[in-house]
């Protein structure tokens, strides 16, 4: 709540907001370049407003975004650590507008896919969780990378990522349970296995909850990782079935990654004093390569679930 005194409304259009829009929220601090593809991937999608809280960007992002007609933007140049790395704001703006709506959180590099997305837009999945009565929904990280050096192949602006970043490991995760909260905390792919390989128990998290029927009581307790009330971290099926669930491509390895790793360490306005990016900055100099001879190339969601990387469950 106080949090929300640090947000300056740059282009505030929720009055626009329906009942039934399915809205998406993002913190994002100069992502000019992802934009334009973030925000076309996501209408197709079935979004129907964005909430940007722009975190002091310098490269013209917050314009950008103030330009489009379903966007709302809100400035920040307040220190993104002091809001527990932007969730108090994102959970203000969730308290403020997000009510009742399915509320989508992602970030600037983050793809959301799930069961049957190639034919069935985000109305239909949010449509048969009501029925169901499920109020959230997982989507484990799945880290993309490209076949040889990240820096090898440009990135143009509007460009689908994917179209670089096409491959990932389908294997080499590990999940245990968070008693405090109850959910799943998993670890592992291409970031545990070349920058934290003599650390494995200091990788990234992969859990995340990002898709949530919001109630003005709820909040996200660390990224997305987890929420309260806890219930809402049962995304999963301790009895041995298979709950629905989807996964977010997540394309931060293209030829921008090692410039924004220096400006982040630089800042050091992440979790654990930043020791994620001082593990990239310290291999990135030698160039490492992500792919390896157990890699996967990315085909479709379908493809994603014969892996068992996510799930249909019961959605026919």
């Amino acid at each position: 709540m106080r949090k929300r005194r640090e947000l300056k409304a740059v282009a505030n259009r929720t009055r626009r907001i329906r009942r039934e829009d399915v809205l998406l929220f993002c913190t994002a601090r100069n992502e000019r370049i992802r934009l334009p593809y973030f925000l076309e991937y996501y209408r197709q999608l079935g979004v129907d407003h964005f909430l940007f809280v722009d975190n002091d960007s310098s490269d013209g992002s917050a314009d950008y975004l103030a330009a489009q007609p379903d966007c709302s933007v809100w400035h920040t140049p307040h220190g993104y650590k002091r809001a527990r790395f932007g969730m108090d704001w994102i959970n203000w703006l969730l308290l403020r507008h997000g009510h009742g709506h399915w509320c989508l959180t992602v970030d600037p590099d983050e793809f959301f896919v799930y069961p049957f997305c190639d034919t069935r837009p985000i109305q239909a999945l949010t449509d048969w969780l009501d029925a169901s009565s499920i109020k959230s929904f997982s989507a484990m990280l799945l880290d993309m990378y490209p076949k040889g050096r990240i820096d090898a192949e440009p990135y143009r602006e509007g460009q689908d990522p994917l179209e670089i970043a096409t491959w990932f490991d389908s294997g080499n995760y590990l999940i245990e349970k968070n008693r405090r909260y109850g959910n799943l905390w998993i670890q592992g792919g291409p970031r545990q296995r070349v920058f934290f390989a003599d650390q494995p128990e200091l990788a990234p998290a992969l859990n995340k909850i990002p898709l949530v029927k919001w109630d003005r009581k709820y909040a996200y307790v660390s990224s997305t990782h987890m929420l309260l009330p806890r219930g809402l971290n049962l995304v999963y099926d301790e009895w041995g079935g298979e709950k629905a669930s989807g996964l977010l491509l997540h394309t931060k390895f293209l030829d921008t990654f090692t410039a924004k790793a220096t400006e982040e360490l630089d800042r050091k306005q992440h979790y654990n004093a930043s020791v994620e990016y001082r593990a990239y900055a310290g291999l990135m100099r030698d160039d490492p390569e992500l792919w390896c001879k157990w890699s996967e190339k990315y085909i479709n969601w379908r493809q994603l679930e014969i892996l068992g990387l996510m799930s249909k469950g019961n959605w026919a």
